[in-house]
């Protein structure tokens, strides 16, 4: 547990280290700012106990110049530090964004109750607390003791007013903290939980528009819109009602102060310059405080956060550059692997061992839930398994670089997921800088070329969201074309013939032998056995384990015999009841 909090500060705190300076230099300004905001209290202290007195005009015009060049320079040094606050607000995003969009985009394949956009929402959460006004009041409060310490030379009595309204005000705050945080928390994972409802719904539009399931989904969400309404308003009733408070109490302080110091010209033991310096320095004094807790909600969410970020950069470390492998051009083999789904225990695939050397085919078959698909994921590096290694050529997956491995692996999942973009983008994996020309082989491989010809503007056509322009068919033959592009050494296929007509599973037979017959390796997860034609090993899988493996032909006739045996011997049962 000390070892993960540490890495967490440590890579958050390496974000920041080259910010320091600029920080150091924030609270440099914030120093002179609070100094040099004394200079209306002590203008109005010379004005009433020394121009008034004197009628000295030349007085009053010098001190009336000093002031506005001391303002102008205030003026300027709060828009320097805001600025630079956003700068490193900026920097913060620059330095982590791309590590956070990696955790986002791989979080579900690790953690699949987790939201996979709230880690960039995290990121903007800071940024944008930074860039307010925020923190500017955590950089005056420690400069509250030197005012009331201003209050305490003018006269005890003032001081102890003012220490008096300060301890009120701190009270507030600490008040603020305690209220907020449960309902802070609240609010985060309900606004989770809406925010999940409408992109479940988006994703399944369709099927909620086909089946008039659309009020349902509606009320599902209004529900969670509900809750989210009330526990913000809560927060905001919190920091709200103890931000009036302060608000409140300051004025009354000042006029406290006021007050005090009415009584001690009455009793001779301060000037009227005073009254009105200290009102002003007491008034300053508290402001900080005051802006801390309008700005308490956003603090609290910032904090949160920052502290799911700290956790995620913890559980995810960043991984270093790997010496690079060699392409690999032998073979896969799969070493006792057992698989777990993403943030479940309970295992899906268990101990699965086999060996395939390069211009091998094997379909894995087998009843639905038996784990094919799991072990598909598995093959490829999207699932890692809790026991056992996938080798390339003796090399575990884990010891390549994803980017670099992706370049030798082809998958094609049950549910093809197309992005925005054009066809050749979509099949190219949106690479950059890769010999046009492969494009049109891998399309060409997967027999879709021609019908990408067909479409109006041909390779160049945008697809949409999801490839939601084109037909599931075409959907499937597109992502089909993706996993051959660049004739990767690994091919996985779940279900790649379940939208396929009779040309489609034609095309796809011919690309299966196609990757064979160079030297790669074809994996196929089949629910039809016509795409069994281009293969020449057999898995099957039943329970989550591997029952039978080797040639196809002995493996597929094994398992019709014993399915013949089984049938003869319910019949025999049967007569004999």
């Amino acid at each position: 547990m000390v070892r993960t909090g540490t890495l967490r500060q440590s890579e958050l705190r390496q974000a920041l280290k080259p910010s320091r300076a600029a920080l150091l230099g924030v609270g440099l300004f914030s120093g002179v700012l609070n100094i040099l905001t004394l200079t209306g209290s002590v203008f109005m202290l010379q004005v009433y106990d020394r121009v008034i007195p004197s009628r000295s005009v030349p007085t009053l015009v010098g001190l009336a110049l000093l002031v506005a060049g001391l303002f102008l320079m205030q003026g300027l040094l709060d828009l320097i530090r805001s600025r630079m606050l956003g700068r490193v607000a900026g920097l913060l995003h620059e330095r982590l964004s791309n590590r956070v969009v990696g955790i986002a985009l791989s979080l579900p394949l690790v953690r699949s109750d987790m939201d996979a956009q709230q880690p960039m929402r995290d990121l903007d959460q800071v940024r944008s607390f930074l860039s307010s006004g925020g923190p500017l009041a955590l950089f005056d409060l420690p400069w509250l003791p030197f005012y009331l310490a201003i209050c305490f030379l003018f006269h005890p009595l003032i001081g102890w007013t003012a220490l008096g309204g300060a301890l009120v005000l701190v009270t507030l705050m600490l008040l603020t903290e305690l209220l907020s945080r449960r309902a802070a928390k609240e609010t985060m994972q309900v606004a989770g939980t809406r925010h999940s409802l409408v992109e479940a719904g988006r994703r399944n539009a369709e099927v909620v528009s086909a089946m008039g399931m659309a009020p349902a989904v509606a009320a599902q969400w209004h529900e969670a819109d509900q809750q989210f309404m009330t526990s913000q308003q809560r927060l905001a009733d919190v920091s709200g009602g103890f931000g009036a408070m302060s608000k409140v109490l300051r004025m009354a302080l000042q006029s406290a102060v006021l007050g005090v110091g009415a009584l001690l010209v009455i009793w001779a033991e301060a000037t009227g310059g005073v009254i009105i310096a200290a009102s002003i320095i007491s008034a300053r004094a508290l402001a900080p405080v005051e802006l801390a807790i309008a700005h308490w909600k956003g603090f609290i969410a910032a904090r949160q956060s920052w502290r799911r970020l700290g956790e995620l950069l913890a559980a995810m470390p960043a991984r270093g550059d790997p010496l690079p492998l060699r392409k690999p051009v032998s073979t896969l083999f799969v070493q006792g692997v057992s698989i777990t789904p993403p943030g479940n225990p309970r295992l899906l695939v268990r101990d699965v061992t086999f060996q395939l050397k390069s211009g091998m085919g094997l379909g894995i078959v087998g009843p639905s839930g038996s784990g094919k698909s799991c072990l598909a994921r598995a093959l490829v590096g999207a699932w890692a398994p809790v026991r056992g290694k996938v080798r390339l050529d003796a090399a575990a997956l884990d010891q390549w670089l994803p980017e670099m491995l992706g370049r030798h692996i082809g998958y094609l999942p049950q549910d093809v997921e197309l992005f925005a973009g054009t066809v050749a983008q979509n099949i190219a994996r949106f690479r950059q800088g890769d010999d046009p020309d492969l494009v049109i082989q891998a399309a060409t491989l997967a027999g879709v070329h021609d019908l990408i010809l067909s479409l109006p503007q041909g390779y160049e056509t945008p697809i949409g969201e999801r490839g939601t322009a084109l037909s599931a068919g075409q959907r499937q033959r597109l992502g089909l074309a993706r996993a051959l592009y660049a004739d990767p050494f690994l091919v996985v296929l779940d279900e790649p013939n379940s939208n396929l007509d009779a040309d489609g599973e034609q095309g796809l037979i011919q690309a299966l032998l196609s990757v064979r017959a160079r030297g790669g390796i074809a994996v196929v997860v089949a629910h039809r056995p016509s795409v069994m034609a281009a293969l020449d090993q057999a898995l099957i899988m039943a329970g989550g384990e591997m029952k039978a493996f080797g040639a196809k032909d002995e493996v597929l006739r094994d398992k019709v015999r014993s399915m013949a045996a089984v049938s003869t011997m319910r019949t025999a049962v049967g007569g004999a009841a």
